[in-house]
């Protein structure tokens, strides 16, 4: 079956790969060997099937049939409205690519938005320095395959000191049918910044596509960074995912996942906390029906001493959706004093539902405070009673109980017009 599933893959996706040779040389002598490299690693090990111990539970052979080819830069004018929420820092990503006549920028002294490709000139240094060095392609084939295919992006640069108060939204829209579309970020917050960042993928239209995002950040010393990422994509979809970051000393990165759409949707999130006294939030809201199928595997990597990382994702499963969480927290030799929380917990609304939970720790220092662990269950009669009871229909009062279950993670988001949005939107995604 898997050598079948390879087959096909290569078949189906032959013009795409060939585009990425094509695209090889584009860009200077560094980047031509960036691309040359991803190419490189995804030709090396294809398409994951279930033999991969990392893909076990997460089969891709319903995609097996679908030919997929580079996206087409996308249409000015959607058929929605785009998921706006406040007021700052906008940017529109078609198809991988920035739509610079919906390009938002408030004048901030030490604040940069702006297209990758005009940073590739524009800050030379700064991204040579830093792109592709956070995310480490090697283990992630979807990730290779960006890299070698990424015309454009999306470079956010946050100077020494910068406090940038309103939020930089980011939605990427992807459209067409039977596209392939790498979108990529780069994030650099200096020494002493700070900002919160929301982004948002949406399709417009519902064919079928295939998003292979990634976004990589670099965290430095002392910087504060919240970080929101909506998954919201249609349910013809299918979603591949990477988000690495790197934090130095001193720095505190919050990061709030929430995953609402995709037919098959992956998101794999690596940290690495390479300096002291770092603070880390990795937590995460994911809302399954029908038969989809959302996977979300975490990395920790505490590299030195003194620091401090939590992790709690929440998800809601319905109908026959399956969901996947995997959640590594490694704690290398160095990181005394290392304190480490992480929880995975599941709600089942129906009996066809399934979860797939793998938390795993592995500790290499002596002086150390980690836990984690992994429960499932389903709504409780008591409450439900209790709801019921005072004249609450059951759609709604299941409605509450389940928002109340994702709320210790939406709670924790500081902007308040996300959290607003993404409770309609919960509520919208359970038909309350």
């Amino acid at each position: 079956m898997a050598t079948e599933l390879m087959q096909r893959y290569d078949s189906e996706l032959s013009s795409l790969l060939a585009s990425a040779e094509a695209h090889s040389g584009d860009g200077p002598p560094w980047l031509q060997a960036l691309r040359a490299k991803g190419l490189a690693v995804h030709r090396e090990h294809g398409i994951p099937t279930p033999k991969n111990e990392e893909w076990k539970y997460t089969p891709l052979r319903p995609m097996a049939n679908k030919p997929f080819a580079v996206a087409e830069p996308g249409p000015a004018v959607f058929g929605f409205e785009l998921p706006w929420c406040c007021d700052g820092s906008r940017v529109v990503m078609v198809n991988g690519r920035v739509d610079r006549n919906q390009l938002v920028v408030p004048k901030v002294s030490g604040l940069t938005v702006k297209s990758l490709r005009d940073a590739l000139t524009e800050d030379a240094d700064l991204v040579q320095r830093h792109l592709g060095q956070v995310a480490k392609i090697e283990g992630h084939t979807f990730a290779s395959l960006n890299t070698a295919l990424f015309g454009d992006g999306l470079f956010i640069h946050l100077a020494a000191g910068v406090a940038v108060e309103s939020p930089i939204e980011v939605v990427h829209v992807t459209s067409g049918d039977g596209s392939c579309v790498a979108p990529r970020v780069l994030i650099v917050a200096d020494p002493g910044s700070s900002a919160k960042i929301v982004e948002t993928y949406v399709t417009d239209g519902d064919g079928v596509n295939m998003v292979l995002p990634v976004t990589e950040v670099v965290a430095m010393d002392r910087s504060r960074i919240e970080h929101v990422r909506v998954q919201d994509e249609s349910e013809a979809t299918y979603s591949f995912a990477l988000w690495a970051i790197r934090q130095e000393s001193d720095s505190e990165y919050r990061s709030y996942s929430v995953s609402f759409g995709g037919a098959i949707a992956r998101l794999d999130q690596e940290f690495w906390l390479g300096g002291r006294h770092i603070v880390t939030r990795l937590d995460g809201v994911v809302v399954a029906h029908g038969k989809q199928l959302l996977d979300n595997h975490t990395r920790l990597d505490h590299a030195m001493p003194d620091c401090n990382s939590f992790e709690v994702y929440k998800q809601i499963v319905d109908d026959e959706a399956t969901v996947v969480f995997n959640g590594k927290i490694f704690v290398h030799q160095d990181a005394q004093k290392t304190d480490a929380v992480q929880n995975n917990a599941a709600l089942l609304l129906s009996p066809r539902a399934t979860i797939d939970s793998k938390p795993q720790l592995e500790i290499f220092a002596d002086d150390v405070k980690c836990t984690h662990g992994a429960t499932v269950g389903r709504l409780e009669d008591t409450p439900m009673f209790y709801l019921r009871s005072r004249g609450i229909p059951k759609s709604q009062a299941e409605g509450i109980l389940v928002y109340a279950f994702a709320a210790e993670v939406l709670e924790l988001i500081s902007i308040e017009a996300v959290r607003d949005r993404l409770e309609a939107r919960l509520f919208e995604k359970l038909g309350v």
